[in-house]
């Protein structure tokens, strides 16, 4: 992945999780890669430090007291915010990480998981950020033109025949990526490096989770799509 400028300011991370002695280790661990922490040990009270401190990341946990992971990204999704969020899952299930992604989230780790690993994972959301906030920046009043569906990379508003779409904020960075060379086929490992970030771990399914929700959204009919196409392995590319 291409290097963008970072700013030197302290990076502000949330970290949502009701185990203390996890929680403290989290702490120490990102303060000691200096990023400045703040802690919450309920869904409630990562909530409203979430609105109210507007952090870089936030790790949440999926299990917590009071409100769950899930309720709080879905909360943190319909304020409109595109903080990143990593969701600490206790269970290596597929239900519980598409929850996660349905959700809002961006990334997931299955406890038990190695620090360096979650370091790692943050280090790529801000990364991410810091390349979004780039290309914003620079193309701010570029326009991907496909007919009916025109995407606003500077905006990140999409629209299809008209209509504003509704695009959670990953399925806009897909979308965007694919669209900006229609006709180029992507497999889903170069869309995991370009789109989730060089170090991003989670396997493929991932992509396919996005896609089939993009096409629920800009397909007439997303079981014949004629627009986010499939080649049949290899991956997935936009047709005009």
């Amino acid at each position: 992945m291409p290097e963008f400028p970072i700013s030197d300011r302290k990076f502000k991370i949330l970290v949502v999780e009701d185990d203390r002695t996890l929680r403290e280790a989290l702490r120490y661990n990102l303060v000691a890669e200096g990023y400045e922490v703040l802690v919450a040990d309920d869904g409630g009270e990562g909530l409203v430090s979430a609105r109210q401190y507007s952090p870089d990341v936030i790790v949440l946990d999926l299990m917590l007291p009071g409100l769950s992971g899930l309720e709080v990204c879905k909360a943190v999704r319909g304020d409109g915010s595109i903080v990143p969020i990593i969701m600490l899952t206790a269970r290596d299930a597929e239900l519980d990480r598409v929850g996660g992604l349905e959700s809002g989230a961006d990334d997931y780790v299955t406890k038990p998981f190695s620090m360096r690993e979650l370091l790692a994972r943050v280090g790529v959301q801000i990364r991410r950020m810091a390349m979004l906030k780039s290309v914003s920046q620079s193309t701010a009043d570029q326009v991907i033109d496909l007919g009916n569906l025109v995407i606003n990379r500077g905006s990140r508003g999409v629209t299809l025949d008209g209509k504003q779409l509704d695009l959670r904020p990953r399925e806009f960075d897909l979308l965007a990526h694919l669209a900006a060379n229609p006709g180029r086929v992507y497999t889903r490992d170069q869309l995991l490096q370009d789109v989730w970030g060089f170090e991003y771990s989670g396997d493929t399914r991932t992509v396919d989770v996005h896609v089939r929700w993009l096409r629920l959204k800009i397909e007439k009919d997303p079981s014949k799509p004629t627009l986010l196409g499939t080649v049949r392995g290899v991956g997935y590319r936009i047709s005009v």
